[in-house]
């Protein structure tokens, strides 16, 4: 099967495949990248393609878009919900973050800077409050590993038996 998709050249060392909210399929590929490369690229990955195409179909059936109205009363939420979850587990797993910001971040539901201030995406609040203080723990987490490694996933275990299934919530 062919598919449409749209090329973005950059400085990157590697090509990469992404579907986008809209069904559109993104390359990713290192300048001077030759297109029967690309194309050879995309026929290698056809049933990745298509398994996620369906996937995201499936993810926008499921959340579909916010009216601005919506928007609103879920950054209210989430400024409402968050801070009193991150207090709660911060002193649960001893680690405190510099801050707390809430974002409208489309990508990611939450990071950790450097300087352990805490960004969650009101989008979170989308998703069951289990999901939620996996995200939660999850960034707290990385106050002390600022990694995905054995030691971080322990810690998150050990807050969050049941981390692995709340996890999966958030994959739609």
């Amino acid at each position: 099967m062919t598919y449409e998709y749209s090329v973005i050249y950059s400085k990157r060392k590697t090509l990469a495949l992404e579907i986008t909210k809209d069904l559109r399929i993104l390359v990713r590929a290192p300048m001077r990248t030759p297109g029967r490369r690309i194309e050879q690229m995309l026929s290698e990955h056809a049933a990745w393609i298509a398994t996620h195409l369906e996937r995201q179909r499936q993810r926008n059936a499921a959340m579909p878009e916010l009216t601005a109205q919506d928007a609103a009363l879920y950054k209210e939420r989430a400024k409402a919900e968050l801070p009193p979850k991150v207090a709660h587990y911060a002193a649960l797993m001893g680690l405190y973050p510099t801050g707390i910001t809430i974002t409208g971040a489309e990508k990611r539901f939450g990071s950790c800077s450097p300087k352990n201030r805490l960004c969650f995406s009101w989008r979170l609040m989308r998703y069951p409050e289990a999901a939620v203080d996996y995200v939660v723990v999850h960034e707290l987490a990385h106050i002390r590993h600022k990694n995905h490694g054995k030691a971080f996933h322990a810690l998150i275990a050990s807050v969050l038996p049941d981390h692995k299934a709340r996890q999966k919530l958030l994959k739609g």
